[in-house]
């Protein structure tokens, strides 16, 4: 994570620009949530499509998943690794007012990370299961496969307000940085 100050050109006085999320990390995270927007608002469950794009889907979680083990030191498990302990001392920091930034994802937004791509190796391991003949007609797993979708999109709902919380809290504009693989930050904000 590379930072420089902002010039005139490009960014707001005094801030700094670190690179934090590169193409194939936004590439993944763009092409998820696509997927997800469509399996969950445009596509028949029970159409071919759905299950392409379910298959798509897992297909960028598991190349993301393979990103954390070889990709660059941004993008790799240890940058944002899961902690409790981490998540609930961050909580602590920002009730306390901390205006920390987090050039990675913050402990909290670490968990949501995990707790994502858990769910959908979910949605997508019963929705393969509900195509195979051993589990055709099964309806445990149809039901795990619903219920799955019902907290995936919790969770989403969740993600997207936390993202939100923390521009607000922060000052950073996290999509923009999701968008150009850039944090800028203001000056006068520590960095974690």
């Amino acid at each position: 994570m590379t930072g420089r100050v902002a010039g005139e050109r490009g960014g707001r006085m005094g801030a700094r620009t670190y690179r934090v999320w590169d193409p194939l990390v936004r590439i993944t995270h763009w092409g998820v949530a696509l997927g997800v927007l469509l399996n969950a608002g445009v596509t028949d469950p029970d159409g071919r499509l759905h299950e392409q794009v379910g298959y798509a889907v897992l297909g960028l979680v598991v190349l993301r998943l393979l990103w954390c083990i070889v990709g660059p030191k941004t993008a790799r498990f240890t940058t944002f690794s899961p902690s409790p302990a981490a998540a609930m001392g961050h909580l602590r920091d920002m009730l306390s007012g901390d205006r920390a930034v987090h050039l990675s994802h913050n402990p909290l937004g670490a968990l949501m990370v995990y707790n994502l791509w858990l769910t959908l190796l979910a949605l997508s391991a019963t929705g393969i299961m509900m195509g195979t003949v051993a589990f055709f007609g099964a309806d445990w797993v149809e039901e795990l496969h619903e219920a799955a979708y019902g907290w995936l999109m919790l969770s989403v709902a969740l993600h997207v307000g936390g993202v939100i919380f923390d521009q607000w809290r922060t000052g950073v504009p996290l999509v923009r940085a999701m968008v150009n693989g850039r944090k800028q930050v203001a000056g006068d904000r520590p960095v974690k």
